[in-house]
């Protein structure tokens, strides 16, 4: 434990450094501070990485002086069979692209040329495994010219040296050596200062670790293998990393798309991390609505926190054709004359995850709890779809303010094309959770109790009072679809024995009360007249 808390200390120290250089040359708070430090950090991992994997291959490489120049040195086609014979999701990198070879060079002549070069020779070497695709099909590039977001062109070099410095104090590879696992607890520590929506209208809404804990769990109650997981709201990954940890990565094959490059990019860096890099080509930068990149695929697990509300009337009349008819069975939300903002983008996004499930396929997905009970329109209408196809599994409301960027109460929709019709369990955790300041708002969080609660209760389909209920579809459709627990717990009306005299005494004291009451309205009654008669026109 003291090894790990030494780990994780100087991982967010070199984090902190990184950030504090991007300080001292004029870009805290730039809007390309997010790139840097994001790639940077991604840089130093992936050289680590190497760096590992090659001394796992040829083991007598681990005491060379000089690592860099020790591959160099390999004679023939050694260096290429070594390459060759590396997992394909370890980066190839050349003995120039290293941390060491650059640190060496630092005191070179235009050491950012050089840095900037190296950085764009990974990019292109390795676009095959560790690129974003775009709906054209279009790659990004791993790394961008990151000395270029210094304006003035003199300080280039002392930044690139600055940032190479950092890297070079300390290694990942001890980690490696130790399998340990902190890397998701890093991401969010690394993309913390960028991790808000201040965004505006387009903000992501990350989705709290105990909601994405609770969706798993549920999900995924038995060890399954070889399974394709999508997420098509993916943002930086915090539902597809819970699922795919639940399962296991190596079971699993991740496929996401988000409108977002941002997002995307943040996907990437935390599938690295999290030992999923054999995922990235299966990140794409798209809008899911509009230009679906999977619509002909099929997926095992789904889970989603989309957007519940968003101005889709640009493209809105292009979903109105033939081709997208089938995916929305249930309509298309109409664009209202003001308030475009407010468009129910969320419903849009059920359907799409509905056509999206494979024969077995199971889904869970945040949505605003208000589409559990609503009386007509689309959200009914999938209801409905739902409960005659015998795909509801459950719902859990859950408390208000769960989210810290949104006050919108949420519950959590569960689908299995194989659940039980006789037992849909519905939990409303509303009542539970802790209340918590975190800056200017409060959130509610819950305990690990209280998630391990939701989690079995609704796993056994347990019911428990004020807490859940397990119904048929039958009792579902008598209650007009309704998906809300609480329309289904039962009434109770507690009775008291007392005796005639205790009633005698009540019902005089609610008599003397009454007289009371009626006495005080009655001198006000004459107060206000009076006022009233009071009253001159001047």
């Amino acid at each position: 434990m003291t090894q790990d808390i030494t780990f994780m200390t100087k991982t967010k120290a070199l984090i902190d450094n990184l950030k504090s250089v991007c300080a001292n040359y004029g870009l805290g708070n730039d809007g390309n501070e997010f790139k840097i430090i994001t790639q940077i950090f991604l840089y130093k991992f992936l050289n680590d990485k190497f760096r590992y994997a090659v001394k796992q291959e040829k083991p007598e490489l681990s005491n060379a002086d000089n690592f860099s120049q020790a591959l160099r040195d390999l004679k023939g086609d050694d260096y290429q069979f070594l390459i060759a014979s590396l997992d394909p999701n370890i980066p190839r990198l050349q003995p120039e692209h290293l941390i060491s070879h650059l640190f060496v060079k630092q005191n070179d002549s235009d050491f950012a040329k050089t840095f900037d070069d190296t950085l764009r020779q990974i990019s292109i070497e390795n676009a095959e495994v560790f690129s974003v695709k775009s709906f054209t099909g279009a790659k990004d590039t791993l790394f961008d010219e990151l000395t270029q977001f210094i304006s003035d062109s003199s300080q280039r070099d002392a930044f690139a040296k600055a940032l190479i410095n950092k890297l070079f104090e300390f290694s990942f590879e001890e980690m490696f050596e130790q399998k340990y696992d902190f890397f998701a607890t890093i991401f969010e520590y690394l993309i913390k200062d960028y991790n808000t929506d201040s965004g505006g209208k387009y903000a992501e809404y990350y989705t709290p670790h105990a909601v994405a804990r609770i969706m798993a769990q549920i999900m995924v109650p038995e060890p399954v293998k070889g399974v394709k997981v999508y997420d098509p709201s993916a943002g930086s990954g915090t539902l597809l990393m819970s699922i795919a940890h639940e399962i296991g990565e190596e079971n699993c094959t991740i496929y996401s798309e988000d409108i977002s490059q941002k997002s995307s990019n943040m996907l990437r860096l935390n599938l690295v991390l999290n030992n999923l890099t054999h995922s990235i080509p299966n990140i794409i930068k798209t809008n899911t609505i509009a230009q679906p990149s999977y619509l002909d695929n099929k997926f095992d697990y789904i889970v989603s926190n989309p957007p519940f509300k968003l101005d889709f009337s640009d493209f809105h009349a292009d979903l109105d054709k033939d081709a997208f008819k089938k995916r929305f069975f249930a309509g298309i939300p109409k664009i209202p004359n003001k308030d475009k903002d407010k468009m129910a983008i969320y419903l849009l996004f059920i359907q799409h995850i509905m056509h999206s499930l494979s024969d077995t396929g199971k889904a869970a997905i945040v949505l605003p709890t208000g589409f559990i009970t609503a009386q007509s329109g689309i959200e009914k209408k999938i209801r409905e779809r739902l409960i005659t196809n015998g795909w509801l599994r459950g719902v859990v409301s859950m408390p208000s303010n769960i989210f810290a960027s949104t006050g919108t109460n949420v519950s959590v929709l569960f689908l299995d094309k194989k659940a039980d019709s006789k037992h849909i369990i519905l939990l409303d955790a509303s009542k539970l959770g802790e209340t918590v300041k975190e800056g200017k708002n409060q959130r509610t969080v819950l305990t690990p109790a209280e998630e391990n609660q939701i989690v079995e209760t609704f796993n056994s389909k347990k019911t428990v009072e004020d807490l859940s209920v397990v119904v048929t579809k039958e009792e579902i459709i008598a209650k007009n679809y309704s998906f809300s627990a609480g329309q289904y717990f039962e009434v109770k009306i507690e009775y008291t024995d007392i005796t005639p005299q205790e009633f005698v005494t009540k019902m005089k004291s609610f008599e003397s009360n009454l007289e009371s009451l009626f006495a005080t309205s009655k001198s006000l009654e004459i107060e206000i007249q009076n006022n009233l008669k009071g009253l001159r026109y001047e």
